[in-house]
């Protein structure tokens, strides 16, 4: 059993909790990684407030980036001494993941969020020897060591900032895919992007890799709206200063082609929709709690616009996470200037810094 430091969901919406556990080593199937950093993604935060029923204490995390020390007997890919970004889970064997859209895959939310591995089981226990939830993605990388699969581990290149590329595997692909691998809007398209987070922003450089000529944020922080100007957006709006549809339309009158919905505001959904031209794409990418309702004009839907729900961005990891890579080493997907570094022991000041808009991307560093 490996030693780990910890940060643990213990209570419903209360501050995580620094402890010692201890990790089973890995599986025939599985990996175990030393975690260099992990993004602190807004799921996190939905699942510590039991938006999602994940079972608590429970470790958290599901950016992680990190060297892999152990590999079991049937993992061929990876090597010990690897460089991983770690993505989400998936089976690998239902219809959808043979199809190449794991994305969809049938187990999707059993694999990253039951807290235990499909038999029930768990890699992670505490100090008393109690098995707690975990296999949160199949990661749960707020800790110094995780246990992950083949499968959602992607090499990197180690030439790259390892503790950099930890958020490419969730949040980051998710606002990029959502634009480059689901909308994919045509050179000269327009876009709305809801948001100015760290899904919005991966939309928004996204956009401009894409061409769009028209690249409007919405939000209600200024000084995200003007670092959403300098990663390639065109207009900004802040919410705050009234009807953000009618500040859209003022800017393209036939609506926008495209809208990307990225807060979890059932009311900014109702915009992102309500923005459309004819015809016109909406993607919801915002993580809401389970049994969050939004409503809509179901005249929007008659002359030809489409509401299409995006999960990770549609995005295969190995593929894509190296392609966004390779954008950022070009110098057109900077997302390192969204980035804010934290110690894994001032987690909750992480979190608290991302929910009110202070910082967009936080990553906690791992001490060894």
């Amino acid at each position: 059993m490996k030693e780990a430091y910890a940060a643990i969901s213990r209570e419903k919406a209360k501050p995580l909790v620094l402890e010692c556990i201890g990790i089973d080593q890995p599986r025939s199937d599985e990996i175990l990684v030393r975690i260099v950093a992990s993004g602190v993604c807004h799921t996190d935060m939905v699942v510590r407030d039991q938006g999602y029923d994940v079972p608590q204490p429970v470790v958290l995390g599901h950016e992680g980036s990190g060297v892999v020390e152990v590999v079991g007997a049937d993992v061929k890919g990876i090597s010990p001494g690897d460089h991983v970004a770690l993505s989400y889970a998936y089976c690998g064997k239902c219809e959808k993941c043979r199809a190449g859209t794991p994305y969809y895959c049938e187990d999707f939310f059993g694999r990253n969020f039951r807290g235990t591995r499909p038999d029930g089981s768990c890699p992670l226990h505490d100090s008393h020897g109690t098995q707690i939830s975990g296999c949160f993605f199949e990661q749960s990388s707020f800790a110094t060591y995780a246990i992950a699969s083949e499968r959602n581990a992607v090499k990197v290149s180690k030439d790259v900032p390892l503790e950099l590329m930890g958020p490419l595997g969730c949040g980051l692909q998710t606002g990029a895919g959502a634009v480059l691998n689901c909308l994919k809007p045509k050179p000269g398209s327009s876009i709305a992007v809801f948001g100015a987070g760290a899904v919005g922003m991966a939309a928004v450089m996204a956009a401009k890799i894409a061409g769009c000529s028209t690249i409007i944020v919405i939000d209600l922080n200024d000084e995200r709206l003007e670092l959403a100007i300098e990663l390639g957006a065109t207009h900004i709006i802040n919410a705050r200063n009234g009807d953000s549809v009618r500040a859209i339309r003022e800017i393209i009158p036939e609506g926008a082609d495209f809208s990307l919905e990225c807060t979890s505001s059932p009311k900014v959904f109702r915009q992102a929709v309500d923005c459309l031209g004819t015809p016109g794409t909406c993607g919801l990418v915002g993580s809401s709690a389970l049994g969050t309702e939004g409503i809509v004009d179901i005249g929007n839907f008659l002359f030809g616009r489409t509401l299409v729900g995006v999960v990770e961005g549609q995005s295969i990891p190995s593929k894509f996470i190296p392609e966004l890579i390779e954008y950022w080493q070009q110098g057109r997907f900077p997302f390192d200037k969204l980035v804010q570094f934290y110690d894994l022991d001032q987690i909750n000041e992480a979190m608290a810094d991302s929910e009110s808009g202070k910082v967009i991307k936080p990553i906690l560093r791992m001490k060894h």
